[in-house]
């Protein structure tokens, strides 16, 4: 099975049918752990992790050089998501695993009239 790091827009948006996206190579990962630290004299401290899910992620994704109804359905897609989690699709060690996250913003660049490129930031959330 191959890496995926992709999400699917509903035929909704695209006007037809579901359109899997799959993020250029070169995408980043960012794990932060989230840890409580109790520190005391003569620099003696105390750490344990700060909940169940104590780490937090963001992905930082690319789509360079996409037609620009595609770069357009990626873009409504974000926005009508907005505040809301999607399925985001990443490999990791136990294979593809489907994460739920959210958009925190995008940008897009104007390549030329027809081909377009949007970056996204995702931010990995633990609900069902």
């Amino acid at each position: 099975m191959s890496a995926q790091f992709q999400f699917t827009i509903p035929a909704a948006i695209t006007g037809g049918s579901d359109q899997v996206v799959t993020a250029d190579r070169g995408l980043s990962r960012n794990t932060v752990p989230r840890v409580l630290v109790a520190r005391f004299g003569d620099g003696y401290e105390q750490r344990v992790a700060d909940g169940v899910n104590a780490k937090d992620q963001t992905f930082m994704i690319t789509f360079n050089n996409r037609a620009a109804a595609d770069i357009y359905n990626i873009e409504k897609f974000f926005n009508e998501n907005t505040g809301k989690a999607f399925t985001f699709t990443v490999a990791d060690k136990a294979g593809n695993t489907a994460q739920k996250v959210v958009c925190e913003d995008y940008n897009i660049t104007y390549i030329s009239e027809n081909f377009h490129s949007i970056t996204a930031n995702l931010r990995r959330v633990y609900e069902p």
